[in-house]
């Protein structure tokens, strides 16, 4: 079951997470450039103990920013078609208004915030092969176990 929380402007959760690194729960992505990519990390994140996924702030902790309801399209489509079974994930849109945006960039960004729940059912996704195996975090990386 997938749910969505209205758009809200949290700035505690976005200094905390600059403040962060990506480990065994967290992981940063600019934008999900590939489904079968995103639905790896979601398998890895479900089968470990859960985490989250912050989408719209790249690896160099730079918010980025991005459409939110395309990158949740984009998760809930790699978790739907390449998780098997298909995680829990719950999503938060949050607002973040930079007071010092580069030349042609909007002050105010969205990035998404998708809550992966820990998964007692292992969660397989497909390897570059289309071998489906199972997923889990160490450290800031995904692995296959199988």
């Amino acid at each position: 079951m997938n749910k969505h929380n209205i758009e809200k402007f949290d700035e505690e959760f976005i200094k905390k997470v600059l403040k962060s690194e990506e480990g065994i729960s967290l992981d940063f992505k600019q934008k999900v450039s590939s489904k079968e990519k995103i639905a790896r990390t979601i398998s890895a994140l479900a089968n470990t103990k859960g985490g989250v996924i912050v989408v719209g702030i790249s690896d160099q902790k730079k918010i980025t920013g991005i459409d939110p309801n395309e990158e949740m399209y984009m998760i809930q489509d790699a978790n739907d078609k390449f998780c098997i079974p298909s995680a829990n994930i719950d999503f938060e849109t949050i607002k973040w208004i930079d007071e010092a945006p580069a030349y042609n960039e909007p002050s105010e960004k969205f990035i998404l915030k998708a809550m992966i729940h820990h998964s007692k059912q292992e969660i397989k996704s497909p390897d570059k092969n289309g071998v489906l195996k199972v997923y889990r975090r160490v450290n800031d990386q995904s692995t296959s176990t199988i």
